[in-house]
């Protein structure tokens, strides 16, 4: 990270990560729909045992971020997965059954 001396290079810009939002929400369980013109990420938090989950957090971004966030979440995995070794494919031995996007209505624009 540069120092507030050095000059910021150009199309470079400053994130700012409130502490709030800092803390993070846990998900378990992820809803992706989309219209012709957004896609819609809503992360949802399942607890065994219980017959009700709530959308905790709703993203919505264009197919062109869409298929970036694709691409960045597949290099990210390859990095983890080379350090870490393989992610296990869980799904259907003892997860919650429903798989990361289990469909559902198509979004409005």
């Amino acid at each position: 990270m540069s120092s507030s001396n050095e000059p910021k290079k150009q199309n470079q810009i400053s994130i700012e990560l409130k502490e709030d939002i800092a803390q993070g929400t846990y998900s378990n369980l992820a809803v992706i729909t989309h219209s012709s013109s957004e896609f819609v990420l809503d992360f949802v938090r399942v607890v065994p045992g219980t017959a009700k989950a709530s959308v905790k957090s709703r993203i919505i971004i264009t197919p062109e971020h869409a298929k970036r966030l694709l691409h960045a979440l597949k290099e990210n995995v390859q990095k983890f997965e080379s350090v870490h070794g393989p992610i296990k494919n869980i799904e259907g031995k003892g997860s919650t059954g429903m798989p990361m996007n289990f469909g559902g209505p198509s979004a409005q624009a």
